[in-house]
């Protein structure tokens, strides 16, 4: 059976945990080390002027056109924070064709602009790349909206991965994952529960998930030391799943 590698990683828009260095080139590679199939991007910027006029080395292109060159030549992005100066959202990068996308906004406030990125591709499996927000009412109607979206989509794919920061640290929404979408969460079956993926030096809270559905998981892990502990202020996950042959 082919194998199908994830990476979902927070990249914190190119800056390290305490926005003091801009950091994309390393992510960059940190990123294509893991050699991954898809990658779902948070908090990845598609433009930010006043940064271009600050940072020497700023990408003008989108962060996820410069970190999907050359190694991932389909990908998809959602705006979701929208200011005067430019915006940022989710991507998603991907190896396989994308047949369809689009970003759903699920912001329930001006000041916490919050969307779901849905990709299709072409092995039959469903993508959404989610960034939920910070507080507990706030993440319940987003996975009220997600739900919503699942049923209204359909089951037309074979697979499901559902991935991204969902900011559940209490691990209210985990249950509801596995009860009202019945899907698995990659870390909890390998573990037990999912895994501590912030803050990146010291990961002391689980926010970071890999949902699935109608996939074999072979492998997960959460990608902490270096360089990782030294990029982000997320660690970013790992899981492969089994294709099925067609």
């Amino acid at each position: 059976m082919k194998s199908l590698r994830i990476l979902s990683y927070n990249v914190h828009k190119g800056f390290s945990a305490r926005n003091r260095r801009y950091l994309l080139d390393e992510i960059r590679e940190g990123i294509r080390s893991v050699n991954a199939d898809i990658v779902f991007l948070q908090e990845v910027v598609g433009e930010n002027r006043d940064h271009a006029k600050r940072w020497e080395n700023w990408v003008d292109a989108g962060q996820f056109e410069y970190l999907a060159d050359s190694v991932w030549p389909h990908f998809a992005y959602g705006r979701n924070a929208i200011y005067q100066h430019g915006h940022h959202g989710n991507a998603i990068l991907s190896k396989y064709p994308i047949v369809n996308s689009d970003n759903v906004d699920v912001s329930v406030m001006k000041r916490s602009q919050r969307g779901l990125l849905f990709a299709q591709i072409t092995p039959g499996v469903q993508l959404v790349c989610a960034h939920m927000g910070l507080l507990a009412w706030e993440r319940r109607r987003q996975f009220k909206q997600l739900k919503h979206q699942l049923m209204a989509r359909g089951s037309a794919a074979e697979g499901l991965i559902i991935a991204g920061d969902f900011n559940d640290w209490q691990l209210r929404l985990h249950k509801h994952f596995y009860r009202d979408l019945d899907v698995r969460e990659a870390m909890t079956e390998m573990q037990g529960r999912p895994a501590k993926s912030f803050p990146a030096p010291y990961p002391l809270l689980p926010l970071d998930r890999i949902y699935y559905k109608g996939l074999a998981l072979r492998e997960a892990k959460v990608l902490r030391g270096e360089p990782w502990r030294s990029l982000s202020d997320h660690c970013a996950l790992y899981a492969e799943f089994a294709l099925p042959n067609r």
